[in-house]
């Protein structure tokens, strides 16, 4: 008989943490990476922590293991390294949903408007773009917009709908784009999760199909707004640890369930739909996180006129309010983070 799968994940482990020193790389990991990846990861987080990450990183390698938006949002803020996604198939639904051409005709049809783009876009699309924006800082981006300007927000139309509702901003169009794993959560799925575990928080991703349907739902009456919160991954991080409750139902991707359990093993986090597992985050495995280091494979780079234009809508993400800077993974993490 072979080896169990963790002890095969242990060497392999080791294997990727030796090739990293020997490259002087590092590792970073989305909350929505397998957790096997995660927890080779010298940092995971969301996407506005990541690229603060890869902004100011020493190494001279940065392994990306996330989707291809991620990826080349690093090699803008870091044109000296050398950026790398394990799969070239990892991809984004919602990125897919606009592109430059599009956005260009967009931005015709309202002459003189501010764009701001979810980081959920390609570097073409920023490179269109006046600001960037992750759901931990969407709504203090558009705040720090003055009230009269109008505002192109895309490509997400369930986290547009959350920011405009949030900052009241009447002049905020919103591009009809979605993530085809949060669009898939949907109040159903909520009144269920709810009647199994009475007494447990609910923590919503503002991407999420019922993001906008229980944010309407608890205005009218006819969904308890006790314990709902309207989060982003790192807000979902952060949550336990300034809460009282035990259970905590999860409406985002099922990726996170693995941080939050390790940092809060006293706890109990519940999907709140299980099926909502994205397949482009999922096809970085450890075998391919190996293969990247060992072979620089495979590099991300943008084209230097398009980096100079994304550049200043993504700084401008990065400087702006939102989440805390993702966290190193393992023993020792203080769950108060």
């Amino acid at each position: 008989m072979g080896a169990p799968p963790v002890a095969a994940d242990t060497a392999l482990h080791d294997e990727i943490r030796g090739l990293a020193r020997k490259r002087n790389a590092v590792i970073l990991a989305h909350n929505y990476q397998r957790p096997e990846v995660q927890d080779v990861a010298d940092y995971v987080g969301d996407s506005l922590g990541l690229s603060r990450e890869a902004a100011r990183t020493d190494a001279e390698v940065i392994v990306f293991c996330g989707v291809h938006f991620m990826a080349e949002t690093a090699a803008i803020l870091s044109p000296s390294k050398t950026v790398l996604l394990p799969d070239l198939a990892a991809g984004c639904s919602l990125a897919a949903t606009i592109d430059a051409r599009q956005l260009r005709a967009w931005k015709a049809e309202h002459p003189g408007a501010v764009v701001v783009s979810y980081v959920n876009t390609s570097a073409e699309v920023k490179a269109e773009s006046d600001y960037c924006c992750t759901s931990g800082n969407a709504v203090e981006v558009v705040n720090s917009i003055p009230a009269d300007q109008e505002i192109l927000f895309l490509p997400d139309m369930f986290l547009g709908a959350h920011v405009r509702r949030l900052t009241g901003r009447k002049n905020m169009h919103v591009w009809m784009g979605e993530c085809h794993v949060h669009a898939g959560i949907d109040p159903e799925n909520i009144r269920l999760q709810r009647s199994l575990h009475p007494g447990a928080e609910f923590l919503i991703h503002p991407e999420c199909g019922c993001a906008t349907s229980v944010v309407e739902a608890v205005s009218a009456g006819d969904v308890d707004p006790d314990g709902v919160h309207i989060l982003s991954t790192e807000g979902m991080m952060n949550r336990p640890a300034h809460s009282p409750a035990k259970d905590f139902i999860i409406a985002t991707e099922i990726g996170i369930l693995h941080r939050l359990k390790r940092n809060y093993p006293d706890r109990n986090f519940y999907a709140a739909n299980e099926r909502a597992s994205c397949v482009y985050m999922k096809v970085t495995t450890l075998a391919k996180v190996a293969e990247a280091l060992e072979h620089l494979r495979h590099r991300i780079t943008v084209p230097a006129e398009t980096a100079a234009r994304a550049r200043l809508a993504i700084e401008r993400m990065v400087s702006i309010g939102g989440t805390s800077p993702s966290t190193p993974p393992g023993p020792g993490v203080d769950p108060g983070e």
